[in-house]
């Protein structure tokens, strides 16, 4: 399986560590985050990673190389000098997806069924399978509605009601949903989704593991917390 890793953001949350360092080079307990995220990946059977980095890149590059020694393959995908949001990034990339993949974040750590959603989103025939976590607020601004199996609304500034999931930062992708992407072009989260949301291309797989992410000094934090706890159930 195959996961696209955006991992090009400014990181201005964790300013000023991410002054030297993008934040998927965070060091945690000595180590740089993204390792923690592609041995939990492998562990799934995510082998074949694409990663889109954008600042301070060369420095993931530098330490990550091919892959080979986290047992993946890794390939490179860059902005360049104009950031183009985390959307713009993935349809840059484009060439190097296959069919169905993945798209998650470098700064997240989030344990879930990989082969069992990969396996809905074959036997479906819409375009995306976004991971939610039912959240009713407690783990930041609850920013999904789902009904009968599918996302109605993903809005990250604006609360509505039913709202009690959370985008939890994976979703299953047919490449063919970047077709309404414009190439080289700035486009966000909510304007692609909220197209395949429109179109009713995007349905629910609701996971009861919560998520941990690193983008900002609290929840680095609390991912500290969580590995200092002896087991990473996978």
């Amino acid at each position: 399986m195959q996961a696209a890793i955006l991992a090009g953001g400014l990181g201005t949350r964790l300013r000023p560590l991410t002054d030297k360092v993008p934040k998927a080079m965070a060091p945690v307990n000595g180590r740089p985050f993204l390792e923690y995220e592609l041995e939990l990946l492998a562990s799934h059977g995510v082998d074949d990673i694409v990663l889109c980095v954008g600042y301070l890149g060369e420095m993931v590059r530098g330490h990550f190389g091919d892959g080979s020694k986290f047992g993946v393959r890794i390939r490179y995908s860059s902005e360049g000098d104009r950031l183009l949001g985390p959307i713009g990034a993935l349809k840059a990339a484009e060439r190097m997806l296959r069919e169905t993949f993945f798209v998650t974040y470098g700064d997240a750590y989030l344990r879930l069924d990989y082969r069992g959603m990969m396996d809905a989103l074959l036997e479906q025939e819409e375009l995306g399978l976004m991971a939610v976590y039912r959240n009713e607020g407690r783990l930041g601004r609850s920013d999904v509605v789902v009904e009968g199996g599918f996302v109605t609304a993903y809005d990250k500034v604006n609360s509505r009601p039913g709202m009690a999931w959370i985008n939890f930062g994976v979703t299953a992708l047919r490449r063919e949903a970047l077709a309404s992407v414009g190439a080289g072009r700035v486009c966000d989260e909510p304007t692609f989704y909220g197209g395949l949301v429109e179109k009713r291309q995007l349905r629910a797989f609701e996971t009861a593991e919560r998520f941990y992410e690193i983008g900002s000094e609290r929840s680095l934090a609390e991912f500290r917390d969580y590995l200092s706890g002896g087991t990473r159930p996978a």
